[in-house]
């Protein structure tokens, strides 16, 4: 009986890891179709909390009417027709100033759970006039300052809880649902002032809010400054600002924004409100309004309730080192056929793969009951202790499936470590894979792949 050559064994066992890159695949569809069961449980959980929340205002809104002269021409007869129509002015503070405490709350739903927060805001806002109204395209005289409106934008209202309290120059004002800032997809509330004084007004309000996964911040106007604290050691930073100070420890946060105007670009009057925002997310767009698509483009600062430690992003990404698991497994095996005259079947190397995939189905069913730590550790070791016990068998005994043991608790182990490193786990993996290559080609170095021989049992009868 002709034996097979080296090198096609070496054939013969890629083509099976080959296969095993099927199921492989789908293991990587499994996890995703999980992660996109937990986004919906977590959405379920937060129905009736608030979703991701955007924040706006105070604003002032001034009606003003605007006289148009314009010569008509009836039945020959020329005539001066005179219109009044009525627009609106925004005005944002000269100075704002908010306080934030994050109280965050973990919520769970069977398997799946998610973190929402109370915001309890607290604000003061300075408004002032501008003298220069005219080139705004209106004069003081057409304002109809005793119709103003302040407004507060929160984009999922259904967030809102107690009563918000709101005082404008110390006197407390009657708030109504709606109408709120465009910037939160106009819902909100508002209240109707009579500033007819014209001179500086002070407003000072407090809110409590629900939301989750994050809180943005639109700030306008002058000067903003925000002061956000909170028990939860995660927090992520995005927007277009990031905050000027922030302490983290396993305590909680404080973070601290000073955004002024010439940072924002905006003008103190406007004659249209700012156009919604989008606020991307690592599940995607946490807010996304109804208004067109090139209009959401306002500067933002965003607070993330950032998971510690996501369960699906950790098993997805040990996923795709799985066929580094095969690849080393197999090659250990063809070592052992080779050169150490060991005999490995194709059927072997196949239920040997099968096993080294269903780690990770074992892994992403234990991580999502308790933990993905533990959950590592117990598939890892059911894993090892069976490929061993069968390598036992497929080797001839029990000192090379003892080494057998040992490279799967040594893969095991690295790829924890590489899973746990973010900026490092390039090159550390890099370098693994540079020292494994060079092992195999020295213990391959006297082989010769295309040689063909008999058999041990023919050579010897």
């Amino acid at each position: 009986m002709q034996e097979r050559s080296p090198g096609f064994k070496l054939v013969l066992a890629g083509l099976v890891g080959l296969v095993l890159m099927i199921p492989l695949i789908m293991v990587y569809g499994l996890v995703s179709d999980r992660q996109h069961q937990a986004r919906v449980a977590q959405d379920s959980i937060t129905a009736g909390s608030g979703g991701a929340q955007v924040v706006s205002g105070p604003v002032l809104v001034i009606p003003y009417e605007e006289r148009r002269v314009s010569n008509e021409t009836v039945n020959g007869v020329a005539t001066t027709r005179t219109q009044t129509i009525r627009k609106q002015l925004f005005l944002s503070p000269e100075q704002h100033k908010l306080e934030t405490a994050l109280e965050p709350e973990r919520k769970r739903k069977a398997l799946y759970e998610t973190v929402i927060y109370l915001a309890q805001m607290d604000g003061t806002a300075r408004f002032v006039l501008p003298d220069d109204l005219s080139r705004f395209g209106a004069t003081r005289d057409q304002l109809l300052l005793d119709e103003a409106q302040i407004r507060f934008g929160t984009s999922d209202p259904r967030g809102l809880r107690a009563v918000a309290d709101v005082r404008v120059d110390g006197e407390p004002i009657e708030l109504q649902p709606g109408e709120g800032v465009r910037s939160s997809g106009g819902a909100g509330f508002h209240g109707n002032i009579d500033w007819s004084s014209g001179e500086p007004l002070s407003v000072a309000y407090d809110y409590t809010l629900r939301g989750s996964l994050s809180l943005t911040l639109v700030p306008r106007g002058g000067q903003t400054d925000w002061k956000v604290s909170s028990p939860w050691a995660h927090p992520g930073f995005g927007g277009s600002f990031l905050p000027d100070r922030s302490e983290i420890s396993s305590d909680g946060f404080t973070a601290n924004w000073s955004i002024g105007n010439l940072a924002l670009g905006q003008s103190m009057v406007m004659q249209e409100d700012l156009p919604p925002v989008r606020v991307n997310n690592f599940s995607g767009d946490v807010y996304t309004s109804s208004e067109p698509v090139e209009a959401a483009s306002g500067k933002t600062a965003t607070i993330r309730m950032v998971e510690p430690a996501d369960i699906y992003a950790q098993v997805d990404r040990s996923v795709k080192y799985g066929f580094l698991f095969i690849g080393f497994t197999f090659l250990t095996y063809l070592l052992f056929d080779v050169v150490g005259g060991a005999r490995v079947a194709p059927a072997e190397y196949l239920l040997t793969g099968a096993g080294l995939v269903l780690f990770f189905v074992m892994l992403l069913a234990f991580a999502e009951v308790m933990g993905f730590a533990l959950a590592y550790v117990l598939a890892s070791a059911a894993i090892i202790g069976l490929l061993t016990a069968y390598s036992a068998a497929v080797l001839g005994g029990w000192k090379r499936a003892g080494f057998i043991g040992v490279l799967l608790t040594a893969l095991y182990a690295g790829l924890y470590i590489l899973l746990s490193l973010e900026a490092a786990s390039l090159i550390v993996g890099s370098l693994s894979m540079f020292l494994a290559l060079a092992g195999v080609m020295y213990a391959t170095r006297n082989v010769e792949w295309s040689r063909a021989g008999r058999s041990e049992e023919l050579a010897e009868s």
